[in-house]
């Protein structure tokens, strides 16, 4: 091969290496830190109930668009068999993004068919479980008694707000609200003269929602504005048909965010939640809805909150376990190989760079790479890995040499038995890879892309660098026949050194 074309493979492949950590640097790009490298929260939910795993998926999808929604930096929410792990790194309020992460957001349109008292247990009966409350008699209450249109739209409770035949029905748990029951609840505010409310069962749920808003009225009221799907708009005005001029409740996980009382029977594809919103509360709900409800009530298992200053010192651990074997394989090779000991810190130093800016863009692209104490150990082994490809080519040389031949001749002959051997070394690390890949999950898999990428980085590397660089200097009279450092000394054996 010329030394034109040796020349410019070297020097391309040099290009591109430091080119990409150029173009991180440049950008301001930059490796995304994973939880415990960066501190952050991990949380573990499991569904109430056995779900399939599509509905699990279902779940950590609609997580991930509230952790957008919320501008969170790199969220990593997997499903790991039946249960659903979400990894925050860099958060600084975990309370409140698990109250808007974890909650099931279910909306239930429901009317309110009656008053209820504080709940008051009948008569030696306290400890009674929960069941659900019937019909009241007669009519919806509210619809046919307590409300009279003819009262300018004023509500006219009377003295029956609060129906006594419900006081020791207790409040309905968030884990039984049926949308095809009755159900009771408090009543924020006391709206209406009544403690509790008893609501009908739902005439639509928040599926009819297609964007929602928090907007300040011009009277000063935070309220969070909605606009429905095409299929939803009719849903909603025939609900508005149904309950005009009687109140409408909307149920939010098992609790009335508001009630008010329907006054138009035509919303034109929009409307309203009101509720004593303040501007966080009615953003929060907006992004509720906005990004829809989770299918299945989840149940948190365990809460961990990784502190930065831990996550610094694991990084810091990491990089300098890494940096300290590297220093020490560096020293070992030059001193073991003489000048070819240049050539694998020259390649160590340009793989580096180009796995640094790599990762840089790949965590700045869509993919969203986040690097992880796994990752870390992963790019350490593939020091390793990277290096033995290294000693597997100038082993070779040694076996070229003692057969008698030039060092002149044995660089290119070597390199081509010993990359056979690399290429089976690689593939035998980049299978191993796939496979931790496919059968792994959570940290594991980090440590298993890491160890791939620098793999497939390795087998470029040695063709690309590595063999035209050692060709180059095997072909230079100077660096080969150096007394201290040239090759044939570093290839030397023991009889020839003494020689």
């Amino acid at each position: 091969m010329g030394r034109r074309r040796l020349l410019a493979s070297v020097g391309l492949t040099s290009l591109a290496c430091f080119g990409m950590l150029a173009l991180a640097v440049g950008l301001g790009w930059s490796p995304h830190l994973g939880l415990d490298l960066e501190g952050g929260l991990s949380v573990v939910y499991q569904p109430a109930h056995k779900v399939s795993k599509a509905t699990l998926q279902n779940v950590a999808n609609i997580m991930v668009a509230r952790a957008d929604g919320l501008g969170l930096s790199q969220p990593n929410i997997t499903t790991q068999g039946n249960q659903v792990v979400v990894q925050l790194p860099g958060i600084k309020d975990p309370k409140k993004v698990l109250s808007i992460l974890g909650t099931t957001a279910q909306l239930f349109f429901r009317p309110v068919i009656a008053g209820a008292p504080p709940y008051s247990p009948a008569k030696g009966k306290a400890n009674v479980p929960y069941k659900t409350p019937p019909s009241p008699v007669g009519p919806y209450h509210w619809t046919s008694i307590y409300y009279s249109s003819a009262n300018g739209g004023t509500f006219n409770p009377g003295v029956y707000a609060e129906d006594p035949a419900y006081a020791s029905y207790k409040n309905t748990p968030i884990t039984q609200d049926n949308p095809h029951k009755i159900v009771v609840f408090n009543n924020p505010g006391g709206a209406y003269g009544a403690a509790r409310l008893v609501l009908g069962p739902s005439e639509a749920n928040g599926t009819i929602i297609k964007d929602a808003f928090p907007q300040v009225l011009q009277t000063g009221e935070v309220v969070v504005a909605f606009t429905l799907t095409g299929s939803g708009s009719p849903i909603f005005n025939t609900i508005a048909s149904n309950n005009y001029h009687t109140p409408v409740a909307n149920d939010l996980d098992g609790s009335i965010v508001s009630a008010p009382v329907i006054l138009s029977t035509n919303f034109n594809g929009s409307g309203q939640i009101s509720g004593n919103f303040t501007q966080a509360s009615a953003s929060r709900l907006a992004l509720d809805l906005k990004y829809g409800s989770l299918p299945v009530q989840m149940v948190q298992q365990t809460s961990q909150t990784v502190s930065p200053s831990l996550g610094k010192a694991s990084l810091h651990a990491g990089l300098l376990a890494g940096l300290l074997g590297l220093l020490l394989v560096m020293g070992y090779t030059i001193f073991y190989y003489r000048a070819l000991g240049i050539v694998v810190v020259t390649g160590l130093i340009t793989t580096a760079a180009f796995l640094y800016g790599l990762i840089s863009v790949l965590s700045a692209s869509s993919y969203g790479l986040t690097l992880d104490l796994s990752g870390v150990t992963g790019l350490i082994v593939s020091v390793g890995i990277t290096v033995d490809s290294y000693i597997v080519y100038f082993e070779r040389l040694k076996d070229e040499v003692r057969a008698g031949r030039s060092v002149r001749a044995s660089v290119d002959k070597g390199f081509r038995s010993a990359y056979r051997t690399i290429l089976s070394a690689d593939a035998v690390s980049f299978l191993g890879a796939i496979v931790l890949w496919v059968l792994s999950i959570g940290n594991v898999r980090g440590f298993a892309f890491m160890l791939g990428i620098s793999t497939l980085t390795d087998i470029a590397t040695a063709y690309l660098f590595t063999r035209p660089f050692v060709i180059l200097l095997g072909r230079n009279p100077y660096v080969t026949s150096a007394r201290r450092m040239g090759i044939a000394r570093g290839l030397a054996t023991a009889e020839q050194a003494a020689a």
